[in-house]
């Protein structure tokens, strides 16, 4: 991912209504779900909800398909695959974080390290 597209993704991510419809869907899985029910879910009216809906899928994090009469949307997993590995790719130097592919499930696993541990002071707080 470029930088440019990462200032796209982050963009769209940075609003409340956006932000909470896009972490349902990625709850949702790959099914996705339909306007309607992420409408009620947010208690969001369906034009705003729209608005927002159309801002996520032209930063690609969203796609949506008709299915009868519905509008499905689901999250762009392999976007945010692409967005995470870019926030890690020079993370440390490979000690703090790093993505590696499951070579069972093909999936992709991000292991973080703690990185800086509280100190005695802010522990104590």
């Amino acid at each position: 991912m470029e930088l440019q597209q990462a200032l796209i993704v982050f963009d769209a991510l940075s609003q409340e209504t956006r932000l909470r419809a896009f972490r349902l869907l990625v709850e949702a899985g790959p099914e996705g779900l339909p306007a309607g029910v992420i409408s009620e879910q947010l208690a969001t009216p369906h034009n705003t909800l729209s608005f927002h809906l159309n801002h996520l899928a032209n930063a690609d994090i969203v796609s949506s398909r008709k299915q009868g009469r519905s509008v499905i949307y689901s999250a762009n997993f392999e976007t945010m695959r692409e967005l995470i590995g870019f926030m890690v790719k020079d993370c440390c130097s490979g000690d703090m974080a790093r993505i590696s592919e499951d070579s069972e499930t093909g999936c992709s696993v991000i292991e973080l390290s703690a990185c800086c541990p509280p100190s005695k002071q802010e522990s104590q707080q």
